[in-house]
């Protein structure tokens, strides 16, 4: 079976980075290599900042040289801006990563992403945390 290949919303991969956390078992398979990621300059960025702010520059650097070594990390250049979530226009960063990279799953607790759901093209398949849990590890219980 292939891995699946997904992109994280920020707010997913916030608050999975401290191992006090709920959700830090995203954080862990993704260094276990059980999922691949796909992320871009625009994305890698935002993490850094928001990371920045709820932790503090430290952190936010360690995390981003962490995904830039990881071997299941890669790089994505967006050529084309679908302009879908017009919410948060900040949020279709995100949309337009998964779009480029063909990507499994967009993953994200953030209502602006529930558009992306109604439309059939392009295909962009928004799941939730408890959803991606119960994709990587068959069998999991729902978690909170």
């Amino acid at each position: 079976m292939n891995k699946p290949k997904i992109v994280l919303d920020t707010n997913v991969l916030l608050v999975s980075i401290s191992s006090k956390s709920q959700y830090h078992w995203i954080f862990q398979t993704l260094l276990s290599g059980r999922y691949d990621l796909f992320v871009s300059n625009d994305i890698l960025t935002e993490y850094e900042e928001i990371i920045g702010l709820k932790y503090n520059s430290v952190v936010a650097e360690h995390t981003i040289k962490t995904l830039l070594l990881l071997p299941n990390v890669y790089m994505t250049t967006v050529y084309y801006h679908w302009q879908l979530i017009g919410q948060d226009p900040d949020d279709n960063k995100f949309a337009d990563c998964a779009i480029t990279a063909n990507t499994d799953y967009l993953v994200t607790q953030d209502k602006h992403f529930n558009v992306l759901k109604q439309l059939s093209f392009p295909e962009v398949n928004v799941i939730s945390v408890q959803e991606l849990k119960m994709r990587i590890e068959p069998g999991s219980q729902r978690s909170p």
